[in-house]
Order: C-alpha cells, then structure tokens, then sequence
C-alpha cells in the first residue's frame, strides 16, 4: 500500500492561485487581453481559476482555452487547441498545468505557439518537481518540491478531498 501525503489543501491551492493572478498581473499589467490556455483537464480547471482571480485583481481581460495532447506520448497524437490562431496572435499567452515533472508534457504544448508571433508565451504550474528532462521551465510556480524520481505528484481537484498528494 502506497502512503500519500497531503501537501496542499485546497485553500492553500486557491490561496497559491490568487498569488500567482498577482504574479501575471504584475507583469503584464499594460495588456488589455491574456489568453490562459489550460493543458488536458487538470490544466483546464487550474487556468479558469487562475482567469477569475485575474478578473478580480484587475481590468485584463482573459480569454480561456483547452490545449489536448497525449501526455504519455506527445509525439503520438496532433495537439489540438480550441481557439483558431487569430485569436491568440499577438497577444500574451499564459500555458497552465497542475505538474511540472520532466518538462515533456509543456515542451510539446509551447512547440504548438512557436510558429505564430506572440507577445510572450509564459508557463505556469502548481508544482515544480525540478526533474527537467527537457529544456523548459515554468514562469510562475505556486510550489516547488524536490523530489526523488520514485515519488509521485498526483493533484485532485475533482474529487471529495481536493487536493494535492506526495505518494
């Protein structure tokens, strides 16, 4: 039987969250629109919370979208995104996923913004693992952990005891 620790509670998520609106806010406080694109279903939830805190903190507007892809095998599937190409162009676009492990997952998501002209492209993450495998780091981090390579991240933010576990 595997042990899980509780390493964040859901306010403590939602309070890492409002940190970080602060975070993009502060940076990009001139921009009249972001584009928070959530990665697969963790991702998603964790961008349209991060876009209402944003909302709240300021006058940016925010544009929400879905970015699919395998994250077991990237390289296996077309990475779809449900905004056509005009509507982030030229704009700040903010990638968000709950876990930063090897840098996979977010390295095959940025390649999908690399042919177009963006104002910038950031990513943010609820935790950093700092295991990069691949030449890519997150902007905005709510928790970084070191961890050995046997442990597991895994974040519930659907379930009856939200939260995020070590294992």
């Amino acid at each position: 039987m595997t042990i899980k620790s509780k390493i964040l509670n859901i306010q403590e998520i939602n309070q890492k969250l409002k940190r970080l609106a602060w975070q993009v806010y502060e940076k990009n406080s001139a921009e009249k629109e972001i584009i928070v694109v959530g990665i697969s279903e963790r991702g998603l939830i964790l961008a349209k919370q991060l876009a209402d805190h944003i909302q709240e903190i300021s006058n940016i507007k925010t544009k929400i979208s879905h970015l699919e892809l395998d994250k077991d095998n990237p390289y296996n599937k077309e990475v779809s995104l449900n905004l056509k190409e005009k509507e982030y162009s030229n704009k700040v676009v903010i990638l968000v996923d709950d876990v930063l492990n090897s840098g996979k997952t977010l390295m095959y998501a940025a390649k999908h913004f690399l042919t177009t002209r963006l104002t910038s492209l950031s990513i943010m993450v609820l935790v950093d693992r700092n295991h990069n495998r691949y030449p890519i780091k997150a902007d905005y981090i709510g928790l970084s952990l070191a961890t050995t390579l046997q442990e597991y991240i895994n974040v519930d933010l659907k379930g009856a005891d939200k939260g995020v576990y070590l294992s």
